[in-house]
């Protein structure tokens, strides 16, 4: 198994755990789809591609907007995520959407077929973000959308888990926020996969964690982007690195929790 493999595999459990997705104590994922929804107008009849479509949340909506002369895809590699988005579109009585469980990075359509193409809090998993705004592109119809959220580059603790893997390692890693983590980032891809008309929306938020939910060692190969370094270290580095981060943590913690940045950028672009 190819390190990127095993990056994918982590996705897939990692998001396949979660069976209380929609309803995770302070999430705010059903209002930034719908949110992200409303950023663009949808008309009746229209196609739609939802990519990552996880638990339904935006494709659900979406189906219920371009109405049953419309159709929604919504495509995800996650088996447990897909299983909870068909249980809820059986519930609804949705007949225009398809879901597909395959990964969104080799799966393609016939070039022009959607209206809009949505990615809801995942673009940032993507190993190249700039060759998937360019595959996306070729699937819309010209005019046609793109829109995704996506964190600025100091949310999430970031620039914190950053620093001790700078610390313990010895290097500096790049982030899976880096990317697209500034609104100027964001419209240099775009421009260079060829979009226009680029308009970015900042919806500040956050929240308070407790110390217990602030877990280096789960996320670090997702935050990372599965970096092979990760896959190379001991037990004992990969404890040294929970021992800092926990320490710096804890400096932060309040009798509330931990204060946690989840500010997110809404983006949307035509082609």
């Amino acid at each position: 198994m190819t390190d990127l493999d095993n990056y994918k595999q982590q996705l897939k459990e990692f998001y396949g755990s979660r069976t209380t997705y929609d309803h995770e104590k302070g999430t705010r994922h059903p209002l930034e789809a719908k949110l992200l929804l409303e950023f663009v107008p949808l008309n009746s009849g229209q196609k739609i591609l939802d990519v990552a479509t996880g638990t339904g949340l935006l494709a659900i909506a979406a189906a219920e907007k371009v109405g049953s002369d419309g159709s929604v895809i919504g495509i995800d590699m996650t088996p447990g995520m897909l299983h909870q988005a068909r249980l809820k579109i059986a519930a609804a009585k949705l007949q225009n959407i398809e879901l597909i469980e395959a990964d969104a990075e080799h799966f393609n359509f016939t070039d022009s077929s959607f209206d809009v193409v949505f990615c809801c809090e995942a673009i940032v998993l993507f190993p190249d973000i700039l060759a998937i705004l360019q595959k996306w592109y070729r699937f819309l119809k010209p005019g046609g959308f793109v829109a995704f959220t996506c964190p600025p580059e100091t949310a999430f603790m970031a620039s914190l888990q950053q620093s001790i893997c700078a610390r313990v390692l010895g290097i500096s890693l790049p982030h899976i926020l880096e990317p697209l983590g500034t609104p100027e980032k964001c419209r240099n891809l775009l421009n260079q996969a060829g979009y226009r008309d680029i308009e970015i929306k900042i919806e500040p938020s956050g929240r308070y964690r407790p110390l217990r939910d602030n877990k280096l060692s789960e996320a670090i190969n997702i935050n990372f982007k599965g970096n092979p370094l990760f896959s190379k270290l001991s037990q004992e580095q990969l404890n040294q690195l929970q021992v800092e981060y926990k320490a710096e943590i804890e400096k932060l913690a309040t009798e509330q929790g931990i204060w946690e940045d989840t500010t997110k950028l809404f983006v949307r672009a035509r082609k």
